[in-house]
């Protein structure tokens, strides 16, 4: 049985977690300069202090700089966090795998980013669409469960606001994970990136908190350190458009 009855209209691209300058962010170390060739790297960052803002525990790689963390489950009055599994994107350019990944491990076994990175269609130059994550996360999970909903708007209308509060807490509520493709230019960004660049990215929605009005990003680019975070509802409201969202 389908969660929602309404079905979002496909038809906007999408990169993966690249800088307006055309090089892409590589968490392990590793780069490409949007024409595949490698370029110098930028070096990785482990976890801010204040960039993981949940109980997490380590469920892999212990000894690795970036381990596989699982968050917590928290499901209390006016806050409900979904229990995930966590990984830095392991290229600059597969922050579409790694966020596919993070919503999967809410339902099933996640398989890897490199395996998902192949389902996906992930090239260097980023997932081109938000609704090839739409497909994979229904291929693995159970058909006809996530839609693709745009917000060709910017600033968003709003219904398309108040549908995608609606999508966050009704998948949330359900044990869905949200995984979003956002465009984050200068003077509007998550915390950690780097400020005088626009970032074309994808990130997982895994919670929401009525009473603050802030959802919980788990962000695989690990800009700075900042890793799993609350962030104003709003502000993501705003970070979507032009781009589109599985929920």
């Amino acid at each position: 049985m389908r969660r929602r009855a309404f079905a979002g209209a496909l038809g906007l691209g999408a990169t993966g977690a690249l800088l307006s300058t055309g090089t892409a962010r590589a968490a392990d170390g590793r780069a490409a300069d949007g024409r595949g060739r490698q370029v110098a790297p930028l070096p990785p960052d482990p976890a801010h202090p204040n960039g993981i803002q949940v109980e997490t525990e380590i469920v892999g790689g212990r000894r690795s700089a970036f381990p596989t963390l699982r968050t917590k489950e928290v499901h209390a009055k006016g806050e409900h966090v979904l229990s995930v599994e966590y990984q830095v994107q392991e290229t600059g350019y597969w922050c579409g795998p790694a966020a596919t990944r993070c919503a999967l491990s809410a339902r099933v076994a996640a398989p890897s980013q490199g395996t998902l990175a192949a389902e996906l269609g992930t090239h260097t130059g980023g997932t081109d669409h938000i609704s090839q994550v739409t497909r994979v996360l229904n291929s693995r999970i159970d058909a006809g469960q996530y839609f693709t909903r745009e917000m060709p708007n910017d600033p968003p209308t709003q219904a398309q606001i108040d549908l995608l509060w609606s999508d966050v807490v009704a998948d949330i509520d359900n044990n869905y994970a949200i995984v979003a493709n956002i465009v984050a230019p200068p003077g509007n960004q998550p915390p950690g990136y780097p400020p005088d660049q626009t970032v074309y990215h994808y990130f997982t929605v895994i919670g929401y908190d009525t009473d603050h009005n802030t959802v919980l990003i788990a962000d695989s680019a690990s800009f700075n350190g900042w890793q799993i975070y609350w962030l104003n509802f709003s502000q993501l409201a705003s970070l979507i458009p032009p781009k589109g969202y599985s929920a």
